[in-house]
């Protein structure tokens, strides 16, 4: 908790801890390992107040998609950030990292671990975006629901900023959304 929380400002880790307490509710509801949800909810943003230079060394050193780089950080802080979570606390659980690769962008693959952080990140005790309340009734209904209709409002959101949006977006969106 120390090493998670020296790395971002205050707001940060109360936003963390908002995701550990919503991940662990969902864990429970969908009988999904509730320490790997407190695990990966605790480190998802690790990486988030990172220095941009920082973490573009981090994708070219560690062979990652370096067209990640041009999408910014709200995307490369999970994806990059969970080598930053190997090396600097020692977490190789795949499971937990691929979470937090995951958290970002989803996946046309994801586990049920995978589905609770996505969906708990938005949903969270101090997010305030439009329909947020509607998300969260319907991640404890649903999770696969939550998982299609978080997507949905995320691509929205990016269209309207008219922002750029990331190819695995894209693809989570084709298999989450679109019928």
């Amino acid at each position: 908790m120390k090493k998670v929380s020296s790395k971002m400002s205050a707001k940060r880790f109360r936003h963390v801890l908002g995701v550990e307490d919503t991940a662990i509710k969902l864990a429970q509801r969908y009988m999904e390992n509730e320490e790997k949800a407190s695990i990966a909810a605790l480190v998802h943003d690790y990486a988030k107040e990172r220095d941009d230079k920082e973490m573009i060394e981090l994708i070219r050193s560690n062979g990652l998609d370096e067209d990640m780089i041009t999408f910014g950080n709200n995307i490369w802080h999970g994806i990059a950030g969970a080598e930053l979570i190997k090396q600097e606390l020692g977490i190789h659980d795949e499971e937990i990292l691929n979470a937090v690769r995951r958290h970002t962008t989803g996946d046309v693959e994801m586990t049920m671990l995978d589905k609770i952080i996505y969906v708990a990140d938005y949903i969270e005790p101090n997010r305030t975006q439009p329909k947020v309340d509607e998300a969260r009734r319907l991640a404890f209904e649903n999770i696969n629901g939550a998982v299609e209709f978080e997507t949905k409002q995320t691509l929205l959101y990016l269209i309207e900023k008219q922002a750029l949006v990331y190819p695995k977006t894209i693809d989570t969106y084709n298999k989450w959304v679109a019928k």
